[in-house]
């Protein structure tokens, strides 16, 4: 059987934890800073957890991810 692929932008964007969760970069820091809060700001700092829902989507897109 031939090996499934791998979406390329899903391998760039998340990353998994040892516990199975996936791992991403906290969203609504792109542009527009002025407007967000220093209170925001501060909390989306470094990375998050997706939910379970979100979860099981991108899991789909890394079938070989642990």
């Amino acid at each position: 059987m031939p090996k499934m692929k791998t979406k390329s932008s899903a391998k760039k964007r998340f990353k998994m934890t040892a516990t199975g969760r996936v791992k991403s970069a906290q969203a609504g820091k792109r542009h527009m800073m002025i407007k967000r809060s220093n209170k925001f700001l501060r909390n989306a700092r470094g990375t998050t957890t997706l939910s379970k829902p979100d979860e099981k989507i991108v899991k789909s897109y890394m079938p070989y991810a642990r």
